[in-house]
């Protein structure tokens, strides 16, 4: 997905041995493939830009709600610094290292505690610890942890997003609802799917993560765009156009850029002129070739996806949301939510923003008459393309009002 200003990339956690001990209790008795799989609680999620799914949950013995991400992308399951010196919930550091888009470090561990659920008590988990600061800050919500792996894999769990809920069911035989597509991903802690890519030349094969904390369309790493001339288009063999742009992940903010690509396959469903984002994986997180890049969640919540990591099984039912349109819109400025404001963190160089005026450092009072500090709201109304929004800001005391051009990246 398309945002007037580049939001992020989530944070892919691609280390090993990061799984938790064997689930504790008597839904181990579910585990035999003979039984049918029995629905143990059903809850609602809100959802956030890019189509992020953020749940409500408490970890046991601990009074506070908090907020978690359903990631995919997650090789375990995880827990805000803040969040954990807040609480006073103890943790002790280890040499495990952690992956992501902007580097690797060791992370300290808080060791077999309990997440309670609606409906559902999960035990013998192991939260890795990790700074959530600045995608706290990308949403305007506190980010207090992320839910992956750990969890996900001891149940079948779909996540439906025309009634906006998660249910949860035990292991076992599932009949899947009918005219959806099963997908068989390799497994291992994150999903890996094959997937066809379509330019002006030929079809161009890969492997991608399965992400739904990644609050975009596509991610492909240069290396793959250079390789595989993915950005050509037919008239003449141009290139398509790029934008420069800004994303987040793990190690803080990266320079990435913003395209589209002509046509992108997810099992039967095709997808033309999808937003992407490129960025250079000097981390090597994608291990080109082995993978192109990363689904996100502004694709993959156009379907309902039950996830069956012990059938190694991913079942995508086209919902109400499959026709959407991509937003293609962009403007250069770069917001967060800081200390309750609504904050101009960078402004993208050559971009509508720039020719605007506007400077790092300014606080965004209202967009057309829209006061107040909701950063969601304030995106939303920075994607209608062709038109000037109206931005009042904050600057050096002074009141200042923008005009705004939002342009289209097609």
């Amino acid at each position: 997905m398309l945002r007037p200003i580049l939001l992020h990339v989530m944070l892919l956690l691609a280390a090993a041995g990061i799984s938790n001990q064997a689930l504790a209790g008597n839904t181990t008795l579910y585990n035999d493939s003979t039984r049918e799989a029995v629905l143990i609680t059903r809850f609602h999620f809100k959802q956030y830009y890019g189509g992020v799914v953020v749940i409500q949950a408490l970890v046991s013995g601990y009074p506070d709600t908090l907020q978690f991400i359903l990631d995919t992308g997650s090789a375990g399951i995880s827990l805000d610094t803040t969040t954990c010196l807040r609480l006073g919930i103890p943790h002790i550091p280890t040499d495990r290292i952690i992956k992501g888009l902007g580097g690797s470090k060791p992370v300290s561990f808080a060791m077999n505690h309990s997440l309670e659920l609606p409906g559902l008590t999960v035990d013998s988990l192991n939260f890795h610890i990790n700074d959530y600061e600045l995608i706290s800050q990308v949403y305007g919500i506190q980010v207090d942890g992320i839910i992956g792996y750990s969890l996900i894999s001891r149940y079948i769990v779909t996540i439906d997003y025309d009634t906006e809920e998660i249910l949860i069911y035990t292991k076992g035989k599932f009949n899947y609802p009918r005219g959806g597509q099963l997908m068989r991903p390799s497994l291992t802690q994150i999903p890996l799917i094959s997937a066809p890519l379509r330019n002006a030349k030929r079809t161009i094969n890969n492997r991608y993560y399965f992400d739904t904390g990644a609050g975009m369309c596509l991610l492909l790493s240069t290396q793959f765009v250079t390789d595989s001339s993915v950005l050509e288009e037919k008239k003449r063999h141009r290139s398509k156009k790029v934008i420069q742009t800004e994303a987040q992940g793990l190690g803080g903010k990266m320079t990435m850029s913003l395209t589209t690509v002509s046509e992108f396959h997810i099992g039967n469903y095709a997808f033309r002129n999808v937003p992407t984002y490129i960025f250079d994986d000097k981390s090597n997180v994608t291990a080109y070739p082995f993978l192109g890049g990363m689904i996100g969640n502004d694709l993959l919540r156009r379907f309902n996806i039950t996830l069956n990591y012990g059938k190694k099984e991913i079942y995508m039912m086209p919902n109400s949301h499959y026709r959407d349109m991509f937003d293609y819109s962009y403007t250069g400025l770069i917001i967060y939510l800081i200390n309750g404001r609504v904050e101009v963190t960078d402004i993208i160089k050559g971009s509508p923003a720039e020719k605007a005026g506007f400077r790092k450092g300014d606080i965004v009072m209202a967009i057309n008459n829209n006061l107040g500090a909701n950063l969601q709201l304030f995106r939303e109304l920075l994607k209608n393309i062709g038109t000037k929004a109206t931005i009042l800001v904050s600057r050096d005391k002074d009141l200042i009002i923008k005009k705004l051009p939002i342009k289209s990246i097609l």
